[in-house]
C-alpha cells in the first residue's frame, strides 16, 4: 500500500486552541502526523511518497469559491487589520441575522467558521493545500488500478463544509478525493467516516447529491462535537435522499456495538453500488483518546480494517482525527494491516 505524505503539513503549527474556557496547546498538531508516519513505516508500509501538486479545480466542485479565497487571504487580512494573535472569530451570523459576508476580516472569520476552537495561522492555507494534494494523489492511485492507498492528510478535513471551516479542518480532503474519483469516471463512490466525531462538513457537501453515499459512525451529537448534525433521521434531500446514513452512539460504546453499526453501513454501501470507498479514518474512537468517549482497543482497529476489506472494494484511506497519545499511530497501522489481511 502506497502512503502519500507531505512535510508541508508542518506549516500549520497553531499555538492556541479554545478549550474549556481556556486558550490551551492544540490537541491537533504536527506531532500527530509524525507519530502516524513512524508507526506505519514500522508496520512495513515503507512506500512513502510526496504528493503531486494540484490546482483547485476539484476543490471548487465541493467548496464555495469565495470560501477558498477567504482561506487563502485570511492571515494577511488579519495581520493588516492590526490583530496580533492567531485568528479566532468573535461574531457569527446567528439565527435571524443577515447571512452576508462582512467586509471586515473579523466578521468574515465568523461568517466562515462553524466552531471557534480552531485558530487560523500563517501557514494554515498552505498546509491545507498540501493535505488536499495528498488526498488527490491517493485518489489517483486508486484510479490507476490499485486496491489500496493511504493519504496521510494533515490538517484533517471532514468538518470542513461547502463554505465552513472548524474542528481543525479547512479543505474537506475526503470530499475532494471522492470528487476526483467521480471526475475520473467512477459512477458511485461511498465515503465511510469512522472518526469519533460526525463528519458534518462531508454531510453538508453531499447531502443533496445522489452519486456519493455518506455513512458516519460517531458520538451522539446530543453529547458530542460538532453537536448540530449527525442524527439518525438525517438521510439526505432531493437527489441525495437515502444517500446519507448516520450512526450516533452513546458514551462508552464498545467494539461489539460499534462493529455492528459498521456492518450495517457496509451493507448499505454495497446496496448503493459504490465502486470504491473513501475511508475517513479517525482513530479517536480509541479508549484513551482525550476528547472522545468510545472504548475501542488497539486490536479492534485490525478488525475494522478486515471488515472494510471484506467489501471487496478499492479503499482510499484519508486521515482524519485521533489525539493525545502516541498509540494513534499503532491504531492507524492496525487499520492498514487489517485492510491488507495481515497481522500486527
Amino acid at each position: 500500500m502506497r502512503v502519500f505524505y507531505s512535510e508541508d503539513h508542518k506549516l500549520r503549527d497553531a499555538k492556541t486552541e479554545l478549550h474549556g474556557g481556556l486558550l490551551v496547546t492544540p490537541f491537533e498538531g504536527p506531532f500527530r502526523a509524525e507519530w502516524i508516519l513512524e508507526a506505519v513505516q514500522k508496520a512495513g508500509f515503507t512506500d512513502v511518497v510526496a504528493p503531486e501538486n494540484h490546482g483547485l479545480e476539484t476543490a471548487l466542485k465541493v467548496h464555495d469559491a469565495g470560501y477558498l479565497t477567504f482561506l487563502e487571504t485570511c492571515w494577511d487580512r488579519w495581520v493588516a487589520a492590526g490583530f496580533e494573535g492567531e485568528v479566532i472569530p468573535t461574531a457569527f451570523p446567528y439565527r435571524r441575522a443577515r447571512q452576508r459576508v462582512p467586509n471586515h476580516i473579523d466578521g468574515a472569520v465568523g461568517y466562515y467558521a462553524n466552531s471557534v476552537e480552531t485558530s487560523l495561522t500563517k501557514g494554515t492555507y498552505a498546509a491545507a493545500i498540501s493535505s488536499m494534494n495528498v488526498a488527490i494523489s491517493g485518489a489517483d492511485r486508486l484510479h490507476a488500478g490499485n486496491r489500496f492507498a493511504f493519504s496521510l492528510c494533515r490538517p484533517p478535513g471532514h468538518h470542513a463544509g461547502i463554505d465552513l471551516y472548524g474542528g481543525y479542518c479547512f479543505i474537506n480532503n475526503a470530499a475532494v478525493a471522492a470528487q476526483r474519483l467521480r471526475d475520473r469516471g467512477a459512477g458511485r463512490i461511498a465515503i465511510l467516516d469512522v472518526d469519533f466525531h460526525h463528519g458534518n462538513g462531508t454531510q453538508d457537501i453531499f447531502y443533496r447529491r445522489g452519486d456519493v453515499f455518506f455513512a458516519s459512525l460517531h458520538g451522539d451529537p446530543a453529547d458530542a462535537f460538532p453537536y448540530f448534525l449527525g442524527y439518525a433521521d438525517e438521510t439526505g434531500e432531493g437527489e441525495g435522499k437515502g444517500c446519507n446514513a448516520n450512526y450516533p452512539m452513546q458514551s462508552g460504546t464498545p467494539w461489539d456495538v460499534w462493529s455492528a453499526a459498521l456492518a450495517d453501513a457496509l451493507g448499505r454501501i454495497k446496496a448503493f453500488g459504490a465502486e470504491a470507498i473513501v475511508l475517513s479514518l479517525g482513530v479517536d474512537t480509541f479508549e484513551q483518546d482525550p476528547i472522545s468517549f468510545f472504548k475501542l482497543k488497539s486490536p479492534d482497529f485490525l478488525g475494522m480494517g478486515r471488515m472494510i476489506a471484506e467489501s471487496g472494494l478499492p479503499v482510499l484511506t484519508v486521515m482524519e482525527g485521533g489525539y493525545g497519545v502516541p498509540d494513534i499511530g499503532l491504531n492507524v497501522a492496525n487499520v492498514l494491516l487489517g485492510l491488507e489481511g495481515r497481522e500486527a
